[in-house]
């Protein structure tokens, strides 16, 4: 009787830990299965024309591809290059050592968030992604690669509301996602949308679609954070947004000496650590 009371009991716990959950507006994702949407391509022939070229440089994105990786097809137009993703959480390493919480506004298919996290830098990464398929092919891949499971909190949801929540209305967040803004860095590798992008000699960060520089900086602002954008980014734009007295430190990211992005850390992130092993991906 009394193990059925106690089972009743833990039963009844658990519900009502269920519903006091959900009444947040954001809270920690659970494990969340491989969607239709998520795929694992074997050979070209699988592969949609559109993302075929991405498919051709698929060991340069994730080299353990071949050992499970799955992404949805829009992923594949945005995750970092491995070699790339490294190089920055290797710069990320020598921010100001009080900061020990990261946020990645963005974490797509995984590729960023994999590589902090495997930097062994951060006491907690926060991993936000919108889109459900993507979020289950991201927490798949960490697996893939070893990654503890208790480094990352994964969040399902927008990560706007996500940091205007954190700033304004702490209340609306879950418990657990209730960070302190003065340890907090902000990581954005956002979508690269708009006019311009992939022709323009210099790019108008005003046009990136769907987020500008202006809302980027604007939400993350409040904390040390850095921009990943395309390595043909109106740099006078980026110099605008530097405090009085303060600089903002740009890094070009090459590959095969060829430029890939451009990371803007903006104060006080200027302070950064270089990476000791691999300078052929700085320009």
């Amino acid at each position: 009787m009394d193990d059925a009371m106690a089972s009743m009991g833990s039963i009844f716990s658990m519900l009502i830990q269920s519903q006091m959950d959900k009444a947040f507006k954001m809270r920690p994702a659970g494990k969340i299965e491989l969607t239709d949407e998520c795929q694992h391509y074997e050979s070209r022939d699988q592969v949609p024309w559109d993302i075929q070229k991405y498919f051709a440089q698929r060991y340069s994105i994730f080299s353990l591809y071949d050992e499970g990786i799955w992404m949805t097809d829009d992923a594949w137009f945005g995750v970092t290059p491995e070699p790339v993703a490294k190089a920055v959480a290797n710069d990320m390493y020598g921010t100001d050592e009080n900061k020990t919480i990261l946020i990645d506004m963005f974490a797509g298919a995984g590729g960023n968030t994999i590589a902090f996290a495997n930097s062994e830098r951060w006491e907690r990464i926060i991993a936000i992604e919108k889109d459900i398929s993507t979020l289950a092919c991201a927490q798949h891949n960490a697996d893939v690669y070893e990654v503890e499971s208790d480094i990352i909190t994964w969040v399902h949801g927008d990560s706007f509301e996500f940091l205007d929540a954190l700033r304004n209305r702490p209340g609306e967040l879950h418990p657990d996602l209730r960070l302190d803004m003065d340890t907090t860095v902000v990581f954005a590798s956002p979508p690269w949308g708009g006019p311009g992008y992939s022709t323009d000699e210099v790019f108008d960060l005003r046009t990136m679609q769907p987020y500008s520089l202006k809302q980027l900086h604007g939400i993350a602002g409040p904390m040390n954070h850095a921009l990943y954008l395309p390595r043909n980014s109106d740099i006078r734009q980026i110099a605008k947004l530097a405090p009085e007295d303060q600089k903002i430190e740009i890094v070009q990211y090459c590959m095969e000496g060829a430029s890939k992005a451009m990371v803007a850390y903006m104060p006080g992130a200027s302070n950064l650590g270089r990476p000791k092993d691999d300078d052929s991906l700085r320009a």
